[in-house]
């Protein structure tokens, strides 16, 4: 069984970080390092609880006590039902990037 490129896809993530948030999460902006948005998942009304680091790639909406340590993780959060794998697998396609170990 073929090992999934965890660390290798975040890598490309981050290098992408403000193209990909400013998509998944378009009514956000940055301030400094962070991405600060509403939260999709739940009725936000506000931005500002809910932040991603576009440096490191950790999340977390300080409303819920949800959170993540990297892309992949804020994007199986975000359309996956929380499946990382699958949100490997869809980000490795959208970055073109391998999505197993070599």
């Amino acid at each position: 069984m073929r090992k999934i490129a965890f660390d290798h896809i975040n890598r490309a993530a981050l290098s992408n970080a403000p193209l990909l948030l400013s998509r998944w999460l378009p009514d956000g902006r940055r301030l400094g390092h962070e991405w600060t948005a509403r939260n999709p998942r739940r009725a936000d009304r506000k931005p500002g609880s809910f932040r991603v680091n576009v440096l490191s790639g950790r999340w977390a909406d300080f409303a819920t006590g949800d959170r993540g340590r990297d892309l992949i993780s804020l994007a199986a959060y975000l359309f996956t039902n929380d499946d990382q794998g699958e949100a490997a697998r869809r980000l490795a396609e959208a970055l073109e990037v391998s999505l197993y170990e070599k």
